[in-house]
């Protein structure tokens, strides 16, 4: 069942970017089913997405990063430039760190691969749309390692030079350090395998729960810890010897 939408909340509008119809007239039927989300317009190349963004300024474009004309990161580079109100989505088959490291440092602030299930997608939009970040658990690697970079060498990685990635863990408390003894035992166990990299089916089937249950359960660590990405989560595990930091 969908959300419920509140009576007096602004839809997040959304431009797709694609250059396959298929793909994009199945985005815009998935999407159309969401009581907070319209598709605004939809594009087959990167020059049409620049246009269109600065003639509608979408709350969020889905981008592709193959396209013809003018790729994805380009696009998103220009769009980010000229219309920093509008939030990058990257949905694409490909899940190199090269890509993704690109991607944050053009400005995107989710990266989502077309493999992933249509309810990240939709949790993708809302947390890009409401300015927070949404990365593919997948290459929770890739940032850990940019992480490990970014605190080894005097000068900060160029992917955690990106608005989100550069943000520090938040903290409830002047002087406070929330650590994980705030969790229970399972919350620590999801949280762990999230910041590894594993996905929520992933997870539900090695917990034997439903998928349901894990994101409950990321939803709780997320607002007891003050947490508020995947980009955070990773950090803090990091930080507090959850994770091992070679990868």
């Amino acid at each position: 069942m969908s959300e419920q939408r509140q009576e007096g909340d602004a839809l997040i509008r959304v431009l797709l970017a694609d250059d396959h119809d298929i793909l994009r007239q199945g985005l815009k039927l998935l999407l159309g089913r969401q009581p907070d989300m319209q598709v605004v317009g939809e594009a087959r190349t990167g020059r049409q997405a620049i246009a269109l963004a600065q003639e509608l300024a979408p709350d969020v474009v889905v981008m592709d990063i193959t396209m013809p004309d003018i790729d994805g990161l380009t696009a998103s580079r220009h769009i980010r430039t000229h219309q920093p109100a509008t939030q990058i989505l990257m949905l694409t088959m490909h899940e190199s760190e090269e890509y993704f490291l690109q991607a944050l440092r053009v400005g995107a602030v989710g990266y989502l691969v077309k493999k992933a299930a249509p309810t990240d997608l939709q949790m993708a939009i809302r947390a890009v749309a409401h300015g927070g970040a949404f990365l593919y658990p997948g290459l929770a690697k890739a940032l850990i390692r940019a992480y490990i970079g970014s605190t080894t060498s005097n000068e900060p990685s160029e992917a955690f030079q990106s608005r989100e990635a550069a943000k520090a863990v938040p903290s409830r408390g002047k002087g406070t350090d929330i650590g994980p003894q705030l969790l229970t035992p399972r919350e620590l166990e999801v949280l762990t395998l999230v910041a590894e990299g594993y996905t929520s089916q992933q997870i539900a089937d090695q917990l034997v729960v439903s998928v349901k249950t894990v994101q409950a359960h990321r939803a709780n660590i997320m607002e007891k810890l003050g947490l508020r990405d995947i980009t955070h989560l990773v950090r803090f595990a990091i930080r507090h010897g959850l994770i091992p930091s070679e990868f």
